[in-house]
C-alpha cells in the first residue's frame, strides 16, 4: 500500500475507535466529546526568557480576569496552570514556596466555587527546572536530564502523583517535554535505541490508558515530543518525526507548535505568525490527525518575550483563525486584562458562533498549503449554511474558489463578508472570493450571511488597495549582502521582501537568541534604502527579539522623489553563507 492511503486508512481506524469510545463509555476510554475553551496562564509570565515569574498573585489576578470575561459572555471551561508552579525538589508534589507560599489551595477553591475545572502542566520525563525525586534515581539517564519510562521507579511515582492531583480536583493534565530516548546507563549500553523508544512509548501509553480508565472525564493533552517537525513551515513533508496515531487513543488533543513567524514573508508580522499555526494544523491533518484533535496553540496575548511582546496586536483575526481550524481544545493564553469589556463582547460573539460549528465536527480544509504561499481556508458547515475563513498569503491580489458544501448541484443561498482586514475590500463573485495581499476574511453563507453574524474589521491590519512587482536586478554586494538600483515610481510606496536561503536554495532561519540577551532581528536582517546618498526611512514590523528565529525581512518606504534612482541594499548577519532573494513591489 502507498504511504498516503496507508496514513488515511490508519486515521480512519483510529477515528472509528475513538468514536466507539465516545458512544460506548462502558466499553473503554471516554474521550472529549464536545469542544471546550481553556485558559492557560503561560505568556502572562515567562521564565524561559524574560524571567517574569509565575506567582500566586499573577495566577489569581488572571482568574479574576477570566471570571470578568465569563460574565461578559465569554465561555471558559478550564484554567491550566502552566510550567514552574512546582518546587524544584518536590517531584511535582509540592508548590514553589517562594512564589506560592500557601500552596494552590486558594486557586483550587476559587476555581471550584466558580465552576472552572483546573489543570496542571507537567514536564513528563524531562527535568525542566526540576531535581529528580529519590524514587526517580534508578530511572535517570547518564546525563541526569531525563527518566526512563519503563525501567525504575519514575513512572509509577509519576502516575501516583497525577492521581493525587486528580483527588485534589485537577481535571486537565498537560504533558510537555518528553524524551523517549531516555534510559539508565546499563539499559542504554545494552539495548538498541529503537527498542528503548518503543518501550518508553508503550509504557507511557499504557499508564495513561489506565489513568483514564480510573478517572473518567479527565482531559489529557500532548505537547512537545509526541511527533511533528515544528521549527519551520519550509520543512519537508511527511515529518521526519512522524506522529504515531496511537497517541490519539489516550490524548484528547495533540498540539502543533508554539506561535512563531512562518517562513512566508509578510509585512504584517502577526499574520505570518498565524500562518505558521494554519500550516502546522494542515500538516498534522495530512499526517492523519483529525482536525478536532489538533490544538493549534496559537492565541497568546501577552507582554512577555515568549509571544514577542504581542499584547493584543491583530488579536481578532488570530482568535478567528484558531476557532476556524476546528480543534476541540481551544486555548487562550496570557494577559486577560488586555481584553477590555469591548473586546470581551466581540470575543463572546466569535466564540459562540464558532464553537457551535466545531461541535458538529464538520470543519474542512480547502485550497493550498499555507507554507507554500497558496491561498487556503477552513470551512465549517451545518444544514443552515457555512462559514468560510480564508487567507491569501501571497504578495498579490488573488482569487480563490469557495468549495461547494451543499449537496445541491448549485447552491444559490446568499453569501456575505462577515469579517475582513482594513484596506482592500474583498470581492465576492459567484463561488469565488478575491483577496488583497496577505489578507484574511470570513464569509458567511446561507443563514450565516445574516447581519447578526457580522464580525467587523481588523483595524490593525491594513491591506494595500493595489500591488504590482517592479523589476529590480539585485547583485552581490559583500558577504551575505545584495544591492540594486531602480527608478522610483511616480506614486505609492515600495514594499521590499527579502527571503534568506542556503546556497543550494533551501529556506534558512537565523536564530539570534531570546529575551533578554537575544539580538533584535532588525540588527540581523537589514533593509537600507537611499536616494542621492540620502537615507530613506524603512518601516518594518519584524524588529523584535524572536526566540524561534526568522528567515525573512519585509519593509516599506515612501518619502522618496518620484522618477529618481533609488538604491536598495539588503544584508544578513547570519554566520553561515546564505543567498538573499529580494523582490520589490509598488503598493498603494
Amino acid at each position: 500500500m502507498k504511504p498516503a492511503p496507508l496514513i488515511a486508512a490508519v486515521a480512519v481506524l483510529v477515528s472509528v475507535f475513538v468514536f466507539a469510545q465516545q458512544k460506548e463509555p462502558d466499553a473503554g476510554l471516554l474521550m472529549l466529546r464536545d469542544p471546550i475553551l481553556v485558559y492557560n496562564n503561560w505568556s502572562a509570565y515567562d521564565e524561559l526568557s524574560d524571567n517574569v515569574q509565575q506567582t500566586e498573585q499573577l495566577a489569581m489576578r488572571e482568574l479574576d480576569e477570566l471570571l470578568r470575561l465569563r460574565r461578559a459572555g465569554v465561555r471558559f471551561d478550564y484554567y491550566v496552570m502552566d510550567a514552574f508552579w512546582y518546587a524544584k525538589g518536590g517531584g511535582y508534589r509540592g508548590w514553589r514556596k517562594s512564589t506560592w507560599p500557601n500552596g494552590p489551595g486558594h486557586w483550587l477553591a476559587r476555581c471550584r466555587e466558580n465552576g472552572i475545572k483546573p489543570g496542571l502542566w507537567f514536564g513528563t520525563n524531562l527535568l525542566v527546572q526540576l531535581d529528580p525525586a529519590p524514587e526517580w534515581e534508578n530511572s535517570l539517564n547518564k546525563k541526569r536530564t531525563a527518566m526512563c519510562l519503563y525501567r525504575g521507579g519514575f513512572l509509577p511515582h509519576f502516575m501516583q502523583t497525577l492521581q493525587l492531583w486528580y483527588y485534589r480536583g485537577i481535571r486537565m493534565f498537560k504533558f510537555d517535554f518528553v524524551d523517549f530516548t531516555a534510559a539508565p546507563p546499563d539499559v542504554e549500553a545494552s539495548t538498541p535505541p529503537e527498542e528503548i523508544r518503543r518501550n518508553n512509548e508503550n509504557a507511557f501509553r499504557d499508564a495513561l490508558r489506565s489513568f483514564r480508565e480510573k478517572n473518567p472525564g479527565v482531559i489529557l493533552v500532548g505537547f512537545n515530543g509526541f511527533g511533528g517537525d515544528m521549527e519551520s513551515t519550509a520543512g519537508p513533508f511527511p515529518f521526519k518525526s512522524p506522529i504515531d496515531l496511537r497517541w490519539l487513543t489516550v490524548f484528547d488533543s495533540i498540539y502543533s507548535g508554539d506561535p512563531r513567524p512562518s517562513d512566508v514573508p509578510m509585512m504584517n508580522f502577526w499574520r505570518s505568525q498565524d500562518l505558521y499555526s494554519d500550516h502546522m494544523v494542515r500538516r498534522f491533518e495530512d499526517s492523519g490527525v483529525p482536525l478536532e484533535r489538533i490544538d493549534g496553540t496559537s492565541v497568546m496575548y501577552g507582554t512577555t518575550g515568549t509571544v514577542y511582546y504581542r499584547r493584543t496586536n491583530a488579536w481578532k483575526s488570530g482568535l478567528l483563525m484558531m476557532l476556524a481550524r476546528g480543534g476541540w481544545v481551544n486555548t487562550i493564553h496570557g494577559n486577560l486584562e488586555l481584553i477590555d469589556d469591548k473586546k470581551a463582547a466581540w470575543m463572546a460573539k466569535a466564540v459562540s458562533l464558532y464553537l457551535r460549528r466545531q461541535a458538529l465536527g464538520r470543519t474542512k480544509t480547502f485550497g493550498g498549503i499555507p507554507g507554500q504561499v497558496e491561498p487556503y481556508g477552513f470551512a465549517s458547515l451545518d444544514s443552515d449554511g457555512a462559514l468560510y475563513t480564508v487567507v491569501n498569503p501571497s504578495e498579490a491580489v488573488s482569487t480563490m474558489p469557495l468549495p461547494q458544501l451543499s449537496e445541491e448541484q448549485r447552491d444559490t443561498r446568499p453569501v456575505k463578508i462577515l469579517f475582513r482586514d482594513a484596506g482592500f475590500m474583498p470581492r465576492l463573485s459567484g463561488d469565488s472570493i478575491t483577496l488583497g495581499p496577505e489578507q484574511m476574511a470570513v464569509i458567511g453563507k446561507g443563514k450565516y450571511a445574516g447581519a447578526q453574524f457580522d464580525l467587523g474589521i481588523e483595524d490593525e491590519v491594513v491591506i494595500p488597495q493595489s500591488i504590482e512587482p517592479l523589476p529590480a536586478a539585485f547583485e552581490p554586494n559583500g558577504r551575505n549582502a545584495v544591492k540594486a538600483s531602480l527608478k522610483a515610481p511616480p506614486a505609492g510606496r515600495l514594499r521590499i521582501v527579502m527571503q534568506q536561503r542556503t546556497p543550494d536554495g533551501y529556506i534558512q532561519r537565523t536564530w539570534a537568541g531570546g529575551p533578554p540577551k537575544g539580538k533584535n532581528m532588525a540588527d540581523i536582517f537589514k533593509i537600507e534604502v537611499s536616494q542621492e546618498e540620502r537615507p530613506v526611512p524603512v518601516r518594518i514590523n519584524y524588529g523584535k527579539v524572536i526566540w524561534s528565529g526568522l528567515s525573512w525581512a519585509v519593509g516599506e518606504v515612501d518619502g522618496f522623489t518620484p522618477g529618481e534612482s533609488l538604491q536598495i541594499r539588503c544584508t544578513s548577519a547570519e554566520k553561515d553563507e546564505v543567498k538573499l532573494d529580494v523582490k520589490v513591489y509598488r503598493v498603494q
